[in-house]
């Protein structure tokens, strides 16, 4: 994912630079989708994230709020790695090492299908869209690893702006789709027919044991906590927020190796070891915080609603409308070529959802949904096969540019 131009944030209701309004609209929207989550039935079928996901998306194309704004950056900069760093403080090496398997062979499974996307693609639209060679370079890099690679091979290719912009407009309204639609699959009775998964059922079960109106409710019953747990929880997070950004900043400017500074120049490459090793060295003081994934959560469901805000249909009209549909083909063939791989290979549709979403979103918002599905013990993982995207996606992407070249 990746964000619009600012300028692009013209002519709604409440404008770009209105901070303070803002900010109270995506909690608002935030706490909405988890009150629908948590008292309705249709509420939990469609999830919490989806709700704040589909909420901003008819704001925007409402015109009540704009589809970019430096609040929305905000999230993405600060909020995103104070919510990794408190859901990852029960992190068990343990687990990770038994589950990321499974996971990295679906990853590597979405790259091809984005790889297979983009040709596809490109066969269909190349005579009505112009520069689209580098679209799909641009593209490929995108949906394997997230916008990190988006702008390295776009900077690469030599994309002129109005066609990137334009590309990023549809990017942006598509994964909103892309991410809907992961989201619902792993909950929905069609999917859990027909292919395993465990890990929903694990939640469905813990939710059956408690007494709230829908499982999240149940899940997330009211807790004793204390004034020293919410102040220990947000103090350490920030400690290790901070640190990890300044050793990822050392690094990048340290080594010329584009692989070495994709890993070790990667704020949440270092905040992952640094909060896993932490966890992992003291695990019963991390396991007794109370109060990390709550807040944690909470801030993950305020991202879901600013992914939303980026997908003004609109502009997708207006600027370039084929891109939409270069950028849906592209998408569907991810899924759908995972999940008839992963029929065949019986593999868990937790896993390849995620797995997906890590290729075409990144670590972060395949963090998010592992977390807002409750699937605790792949939440790791999704980073982990996130941040192999980081690596992996520019020079694939510079690859299918080449030969379409």
């Amino acid at each position: 994912m990746s964000a619009i131009p600012f300028a692009r944030a013209m002519g709604t209701l409440i404008s770009a630079d209105d901070t303070w309004v803002l900010w109270a609209i995506i909690a608002v929207f935030a706490a909405v989708s988890i009150y629908c989550e948590q008292n309705y039935k249709w509420g939990e079928k469609l999830s919490g994230p989806v709700i704040g996901l589909i909420l901003a998306v008819v704001a925007v194309n409402c015109r009540l709020i704009p589809s970019a704004s430096a609040t929305y950056d905000n999230i993405w900069t600060y909020c995103i790695p104070l919510s990794v760093a408190m859901l990852l403080f029960r992190a068990d090496l343990k687990a990770i090492f038994k589950e990321t398997g499974k996971m990295l062979i679906c990853f590597v499974i979405a790259s091809v299908g984005t790889m297979l996307g983009a040709v596809v693609a490109y066969a269909a639209l190349h005579n009505a869209i112009p520069e689209l060679n580098k679209m799909a370079g641009i593209l490929t890099g995108s949906y394997i690893g997230g916008g990190v690679n988006l702008f390295a091979v776009a900077s690469s290719v030599q994309v002129s702006d109005t066609m990137l912009s334009a590309e990023v407009v549809a990017d942006n309204f598509v994964m909103a789709l892309a991410f809907f639609l992961l989201l619902w699959i792993p909950s929905s009775n069609f999917f859990k027919k027909h292919y395993p998964h465990p890990y929903q059922e694990e939640v469905e079960k813990r939710g059956n044991t408690g007494e709230g109106k829908t499982l999240a409710a149940s899940f997330w019953t009211r807790k004793e906590i204390s004034l020293i747990d919410l102040a220990t929880t947000i103090a350490i997070s920030f400690v290790i927020v901070a640190v990890s950004t300044k050793i990822a900043t050392f690094f990048k400017g340290t080594f010329s190796f584009f692989v070495l500074q994709q890993i070790l120049g990667n704020q949440f490459v270092i905040l992952t070891i640094i909060t896993v090793a932490l966890a992992t060295a003291f695990p019963k003081f991390f396991a007794n915080l109370r109060g990390a994934q709550e807040i944690g959560t909470f801030l993950i469901y305020m991202f879901f609603v600013v992914i939303g805000c980026p997908a003004d249909l609109a502009a997708v009209i207006k600027t370039a409308p084929l891109l939409f549909v270069f950028c849906a083909i592209i998408a569907i063939i991810n899924i759908a070529l995972l999940l008839g791989v992963g029929k065949v290979a019986k593999l868990n549709i937790e896993e390849l959802c995620l797995a997906s979403n890590a290729s075409l979103g990144g670590p972060s918002t395949a963090a998010a949904m592992a977390v807002a599905k409750g699937y605790d013990s792949l939440i790791i993982p999704a980073i982990l096969v996130g941040l192999l995207g980081y690596i992996i996606g520019t020079p694939l992407g510079l690859m299918i540019y080449n030969m379409l070249n």
